[in-house]
């Protein structure tokens, strides 16, 4: 062997020497990798199963005009003189993002049972941990998670259904809920019956006592107080007498100016022009008798066209009910279609009695 094949030989035996030292400390390092995951997830686990074995737990959820909602978790513990709280305490105020990240993996759970529940897309964010402590009426300390929840309510113009989200949560035992309705808001239903019922109508508020929570979701249907010009809102059993009195007077008159308005119409008729077979056709307001026909047919206009054209039909308003009647929509398509118009400001929307009134902006919404 050459001098060049022995240099070659031995360059070979150094490489193969290097990766025999290296290879024990490579595994060594992703050994230590995969024991410190494990040891963060069990770290994350441990803390959440301490905070679920508080003496107490409340939550307050806060639900926002847009659907989402703001939680505050209040875990509460009993402060004594074992000094298990002050433990508690130090743990969470030097981990808070440990416990942070638990909590929030905890909900993210039960988010994810509610959008395949609900099938709308939603999402945990800001997460926060901090503590607390009380006085009264007795000595407490507290641990208080609290979150954004987009989505967390179903939005249809002034109405809002929150609790459907909550498929995956059982309210436990020592457990308790109470939820808000946004500013201007009414709580019109709720199921299942509030254990704790009281005259505060923008929320409500369950507690365990002891028993599970049903097992279906809970229902918050919550409804917009008052319409753009502030009239009251209705209750739940209808207007009161006096409203029905305002409403048939109104319904009146509305009536007596469409009838003055089409004879107006009537009288205006300033001749009659004729048509291919000879017959005549009579002419007003200065149209002519081809206009129909010069309209697109329904399947060349959009789904907005169709329901302006609609309201043109009706004099400028209609109920939300008879759109869906009259273009065989579902509601919920009806919904999306007039929340576009509504935010573009081709429409104004508001309330007569439980149904939905559509309108021309412009239109006297005193009227029937």
């Amino acid at each position: 062997m050459d001098v060049k094949g022995r240099w070659a030989l031995i360059w070979v035996l150094v490489g193969i020497g290097c990766v025999l030292v290296l290879l024990p400390a490579l595994s060594a390092g992703a050994a230590a990798d995969v024991a410190t995951q494990g040891a963060v997830l069990q770290e994350s686990s441990n803390e959440s199963d301490r905070l679920a074995e508080a003496d107490e737990i409340h939550i307050d959820i806060f639900v926002a005009e847009n659907g989402s909602a703001t939680f505050a978790v209040d875990y509460r513990f009993e402060n004594d003189s074992d000094g298990e709280w002050e433990d508690l305490r130090d743990d969470v105020e030097s981990n808070p993002e440990v416990y942070a990240a638990s909590q929030e993996a905890r909900w993210n759970e039960i988010l994810v049972e509610g959008e395949n529940a609900t099938e709308r897309e939603m999402e945990l964010s800001n997460v926060s941990v901090e503590t607390g402590e009380s006085s009264a009426p007795r000595d407490l300390g507290s641990v208080e998670v609290s979150f954004e929840w987009s989505k967390f309510a179903y939005v249809e113009l002034n109405r809002l259904e929150a609790g459907d989200a909550l498929a995956g949560y059982t309210l436990s035992q020592n457990t308790s809920m109470q939820m808000f309705a946004p500013d201007g808001y009414t709580i019109e239903e709720v199921s299942p019956s509030p254990e704790d019922a009281s005259e505060d109508e923008n929320s409500v508020y369950w507690n365990s006592d002891g028993s599970e929570f049903s097992p279906d979701p809970p229902l918050v249907v919550m409804i917009e107080e008052s319409d753009d010009d502030g009239q009251p809102a209705q209750t739940a059993d209808g207007p009161s007498m006096p409203w029905l009195a305002v409403v048939a007077a109104l319904a009146l008159l509305a009536g007596l100016g469409v009838a003055g308005w089409w004879l107006e119409r009537r009288r205006s008729g300033v001749g009659s022009i004729v048509t291919g077979d000879g017959a005549t056709t009579p002419v007003t307001d200065g149209s002519t008798a081809s206009d129909d026909a010069n309209e697109p047919p329904d399947e060349l206009l959009s789904n907005e066209e169709r329901v302006l054209r609609l309201l043109e039909e009706r004099g400028g308003r209609i109920k939300q009910q008879a759109v869906v009647s009259e273009l065989d929509w579902t509601e919920a398509k009806t919904s999306q279609v007039v929340g576009g118009l509504r935010e573009d400001g081709e429409i104004e929307v508001f309330r007569i009695g439980r149904e939905n009134v559509l309108a021309l902006p412009g239109e006297d919404e005193t009227e029937e």
